[in-house]
């Protein structure tokens, strides 16, 4: 089983052809997001790791890196476990 940051770092790579993403790049900063992809990054996230975003984790700082991408779907499916 793929881990987090890989299937991550894929889904991004989609997007993103022309620019390798440091772990701690900041995707909102760099420009790099629309509404548009944000929506299909939370699908993507509902969908793959089979979880659900609620309205409360629709925080910036939980999407604006891999990094924090990584933590936040950790911590989800660590509550989900419990």
């Amino acid at each position: 089983m793929e881990n987090v940051e890989v299937k991550i770092r894929k889904f991004l790579s989609r997007f993103f052809k022309k620019h390798e993403l440091g772990a701690d790049e900041d995707i909102f900063a760099l420009g790099f997001v629309n509404s548009l992809f944000a929506m299909q990054l939370v699908m993507f996230m509902e969908k793959d790791f089979e979880l659900t975003v609620d309205t409360a984790d629709l925080d910036l700082d939980n999407f604006r890196t891999i990094n924090s991408m990584v933590q936040f779907v950790e911590s989800k499916l660590a509550a989900a476990s419990a």
